[in-house]
């Protein structure tokens, strides 16, 4: 009996095969202890790391998805995913401080049908980086995704130019605009606003890129180089800026709101025309 619960207690890592307890994982900020690889993680997760304490207050969260093309099926995948996500779509976004600094932030859902943009999702995204335009508050935001929601056909694709357009806006805006690219991110949203920001994060280890590994492979019918995709790949080929660890994350960002700061880059250019 005890060896059962003691297997139950314990399960495996995917990177370095070797057992880990989940307790000491989720201390880990839900990362390995032996080798540093980065599990999924859940929105809420994220800010209750990320957050001052009691400083987070999410707003949009009233926004649910509809069938804007009629799909059979859709309202059903949708209770199935709310129910196992617990969260009524696939990014949760709303106003915090970290280290005491404003900001606007959203955090993608994988569990919430493999965090799929939608109508809803797309247009909880353009609402926080239009509210951080008109804040005048950095926004920072946490992708995973398989790409576009395709139960809701071109309405899902649209979602691409809205999230795009906003992003826009926050650069006339001259507010700052970060993203951390999580494992998976991959379609329609690395096509759009994941890879607008100023600067572009990514936790390690994390696939990135429009189609998969596997799609590739079939369409050029070669062989893949180790670890394409990766992180770690595509900050070699220059797709991202830096890979920060989730242990680090909430130091590098307060980091960058600082560096951003509109009156710094004021009196940097005062001091360089002097």
């Amino acid at each position: 009996m005890a060896d059962k619960e003691k297997k139950a207690d314990n399960e495996v890592c995917p990177q370095c095969g070797i057992p880990y307890k989940k307790e000491e994982v989720s201390a880990a900020l839900n990362t390995c202890t032996g080798c540093g690889f980065h599990y999924k993680m859940e929105p809420m997760e994220r800010i209750a790391y990320l957050a001052d304490e009691g400083s987070f207050v999410e707003f949009s969260g009233n926004l649910r998805s509809l069938n804007p093309i009629d799909l059979s099926g859709y309202e059903e995948k949708l209770s199935v995913a709310e129910a196992k996500a617990k969260m009524k779509e696939a990014v949760i976004t709303g106003s915090c401080t970290i280290e005491g600094k404003p900001i606007i932030i959203g955090a993608m859902s994988f569990n919430f049908m493999g965090g799929s943009m939608g109508s809803v999702v797309g247009e909880k995204v353009a609402r926080a980086i239009l509210k951080g335009a008109e804040e005048k508050k950095p926004v920072l935001i946490f992708t995973t995704s398989g790409g576009a929601r395709m139960q809701e056909g071109i309405f899902s694709l649209l979602q691409m130019a809205k999230t795009s357009s906003a992003a826009a806006e926050l650069s006339k805006a001259g507010v700052p605009y970060f993203v951390m690219l999580c494992d998976p991110t991959t379609g329609g949203v690395t096509a759009s606003f994941a890879m607008l920001a100023d600067v572009i994060m990514a936790e390690p280890g994390a696939l990135i890129g429009f189609a998969g590994p596997r799609v590739i492979e079939g369409t050029i019918r070669q062989s893949l180089p180790e670890g394409f995709q990766r992180s770690e790949f595509q900050l070699e080929k220059g797709f991202v800026d830096t890979i920060v660890k989730r242990s680090e994350q909430r130091k590098v960002i307060s980091a960058l709101i600082d560096l951003h700061k509109t009156d710094s880059f004021n009196n940097e250019a005062a001091r360089s025309l002097s």
